[in-house]
Parts: C-alpha cells; sequence; structure tokens
C-alpha cells in the first residue's frame, strides 16, 4: 500500500538548451511553480535522454506526467513531413523521450496533462499530425506571441475558446472562457485516439482528451502555468490535475 502522507510526484520532460558552450536539461520555472503552488504536487525534471531514460521504471515511481511548451517544434520527420529551416529549432532528443513516455504514461493510465508543445506531442505520439505555421494559412488568426518584451503583455489572455458539449474540459472549465495563445504550430490531422474538446473561433484545435484513457490524460494548446495563481481558468486545470495525481498516488 502506498504511503498516503507523502506529496505525490509529477514528472515533467526536460528541454535541451545550450548555454555558455555547454548542454543543458531545463525546464521554465512558471511550470514548476503551477505544480508545487496550485496542484499542488512535487514536480522533478526528467533529462531528455531519449532510449536511455527506462519509462517503465520511471512511470513505477510517479504519479503524473506533465509536457510542457517549448521553443522548440515537434520534428516533422515523426508526422511524416520535411523539416524545414524556417520551421526550426527543434529538439530532438526531447522528442526521443516524450513521445515514447506519453505512449506508456496513457497505457499505464498515469495522469498526463500536455500543455502547448505537450499537445502536439501528445497528437504526434498517438499518430496525428501538425501544421508548422498556423498563421500562414488563410482564415486563421496569428496564435503567436506579441513582438514585445514585456512578459505580462505576451501571456496576456486574450483569446475566446469554446469547449465542446458534454465534454471533460467543458466539466472543468464551462463551455467559454478566455486563455492565452502563444504558438506558431498547431494540430492538423487530429489523432484517432484524441477527442476535440475545445476550439478557437478560427478552428484552430485549442484542447484534446485521449478517448481510451483509464485517467485524466488532456492536452490544451495555451498556457496555463503562466496565470495559474491569478487565473480562474488556469487554476482550475491545474487543481483538476492535481486532483488525479493525488488519486492516483493513493490508489
Amino acid at each position: 500500500m502506498k504511503d498516503t502522507t507523502m506529496q505525490p510526484i509529477v514528472a515533467v520532460v526536460a528541454d535541451t538548451r545550450e548555454f555558455d558552450n555547454e548542454d543543458w536539461h531545463c525546464v521554465p520555472d512558471q511550470y514548476m511553480t503551477a505544480l508545487s503552488k496550485v496542484a499542488n504536487v512535487l514536480p522533478v525534471f526528467i533529462p531528455a535522454l531519449g532510449e536511455f531514460v527506462d519509462v517503465e521504471s520511471l512511470l513505477s515511481r510517479v504519479d503524473g506526467v506533465m509536457m510542457t511548451g517549448s521553443k522548440a517544434n515537434v520534428h516533422p520527420s515523426y508526422f511524416g513531413q520535411e523539416p524545414r529551416a524556417r520551421y526550426e529549432p527543434y529538439d530532438l532528443r526531447r522528442d526521443a523521450t516524450s513521445l515514447p513516455l506519453i505512449k506508456a504514461t496513457i497505457e499505464k493510465g498515469v495522469p498526463l496533462l500536455a500543455i502547448c508543445r505537450g499537445i502536439q506531442e501528445l497528437n504526434v505520439a498517438l499518430g496525428g499530425s501538425l501544421r508548422p505555421n498556423v498563421h500562414e494559412e488563410p482564415g486563421h488568426l496569428d496564435h503567436r506571441a506579441a513582438d514585445v518584451m514585456d512578459r505580462d503583455t505576451q501571456f496576456a489572455i486574450d483569446q475566446d475558446v469554446t469547449a465542446t458539449r458534454g465534454g471533460c474540459i467543458e466539466q472543468i472549465l464551462g463551455p467559454t472562457f478566455k486563455t492565452n495563445s502563444l504558438h506558431g504550430q498547431a494540430i492538423e490531422t487530429v489523432s484517432p485516439r484524441l477527442q476535440i474538446e475545445a476550439e478557437a473561433a478560427d478552428g484552430t484545435v485549442e484542447a484534446v482528451s485521449v478517448l481510451d484513457a483509464k485517467n485524466f490524460a488532456i492536452g490544451v494548446q495555451w498556457h496555463p502555468e503562466y496565470w495559474s495563481e491569478t487565473d480562474s481558468t488556469s487554476r482550475k486545470l491545474f487543481e483538476a490535475f492535481g486532483e488525479a495525481v493525488r488519486h492516483q498516488s493513493t490508489s
């Protein structure tokens, strides 16, 4: 029987970056803070070591998994397209870590929350494809961050989103709500294992859930981590994930 006095643990896959001519594994602070302060779980980041990460051993030790956003895009080779310089940067080491981990997390029934790049990884891991630059397509809004230095302005909550009627996102967040939009790439062909949970006004997929999931398994295209302590919509999503993780930790 699990020790119910222990704080639940959530694994977060790191990005790889180069700083001062050295390779680093790193996770932005906002995600770790949202998990700690709002979801009330202990986040631990997993280095992007690809095949050297023993996925089964990892999932036997954690109570949840979260995939973060990133500057890097999922490499197009994973969904049958050619890489182009204008769609860079890529992070092949993260791809090699996150994609098999997502599939194993779902199969094992461990709670999963996938944010921004994470929802794109979730879709690709389950057989879907991506649009590299949504804003270049006729009829689509520009979902990229505002070109300003101020972070609060970049992450401003100004996009209207409509939830799928009767879906799990509607149950958590309500039928309509506002989010922040900071992405160039988005879902094109939705995996047959995913259900669309919410869309932007231009039809861009903003949230999905895994149809055959044994547990909480949701991806969102926006950034709830940034305003998780002050915005009701952002907070509710992290609280729902935290509740699922705590239930997993005691089962």
